[in-house]
Parts: C-alpha cells; structure tokens; sequence
C-alpha cells in the first residue's frame, strides 16, 4: 500500500512540475502587397461570365463596360446585368471573334420588369429607369445555326 502510495504522488508531483507551452497570438502588421496580389486585384475588377451571367460591375478607362462572354449547348443565352445609376442612352455592341455569327440582344429586362427587344449586334435605347436592368444574349430563332463560341460585349451609358 505504501509503495502504491508513493509511486501515484510521485507521478503526481512529476506531472505538476511539467512546463506548459503557452503561445499568445501575435497580430500582423498590415498586409503587404504582391505580384499575387495585384493578380488577384486585377482578376476581382473584370467583368467574368459565371454561368449564364455577367455581373457588368466594372467600367474601363473610358467608361465602358467590357467582358468576354462566350455561348454554347449548355448556356445557349447569356444574361448581363448592370445597375443604371444615370438616365440616358444605352449603347451596346456584340463582337463574335469569328467576325460574324448568329448572335445578337435578344431582349433588355427594366427594373420594373417591362422589357423589349429584340435587337441586332448593335443595341441603342433610352434608358428611362435607374435600377438593375439584364440584357439577354442569344441567337436568332428565325436564322439558321446558332452561334456557339466566345464573344466580346460593350456597353456605354451616355448621360443626358
């Protein structure tokens, strides 16, 4: 019983006496920017079709909205959608980059869910509501062969 009494006090006062790590959480400084960074940057401000859509979010330089879209079996329309702050005229231009395609504006969708179209490759229309309007992207249901392939879409709101 004393030998039994002695080990366990033994391993008592042994695991007592072990050290405990304690590591306190040190803050970072501010983070710091890197090619992967400004990459990654970069990539957040273009305007990307996910899906079916492209969130036109995005306007160059020169105040235009640019993004790459592209149609096939799966997506065989392709929705924009921007939100309008100002009223005034809608440009829109699709380019294919075969040169030519059955591919155009099908519809525009308002905000007040009214809509028209369609329209051809070039689109022009006053645009008399601020809100989030969506534009679909399609081919022609009265035209041979759909367009199936990558294309280039701009859009410019010019201001009254």
């Amino acid at each position: 019983m004393k030998n039994s009494l002695m080990l366990l006090l033994s391993i008592f006062f042994f695991s007592c006496q072990q050290k405990e790590n304690h590591t306190t959480p040190v803050q970072s400084p501010d983070p710091i920017l890197t090619k992967e960074n400004k990459v990654e940057i970069k990539q957040k401000e273009e305007n990307k079709q996910i899906g079916d859509t492209i969130l036109m979010n995005f306007k160059n330089e020169k105040g235009l909205f640019i993004a790459e879209g592209s149609l096939d079996s799966i997506h065989s329309k392709v929705y924009l959608k921007f939100k309008n702050e100002n009223l005034g005229e809608l440009k829109g231009k699709i380019v294919p980059t075969t040169g030519k395609g059955n591919i155009r504006f099908n519809q525009i969708i308002f905000p007040d869910k009214s809509s028209d179209g369609p329209f051809g490759t070039d689109l022009n229309i006053d645009l008399k509501q601020k809100g989030n309007h969506i534009i679909v992207i399609g081919h022609s249901l009265m035209a041979d062969e759909p367009y199936f392939g990558k294309f280039t879409v701009e859009l410019e709101n010019k201001t009254e």
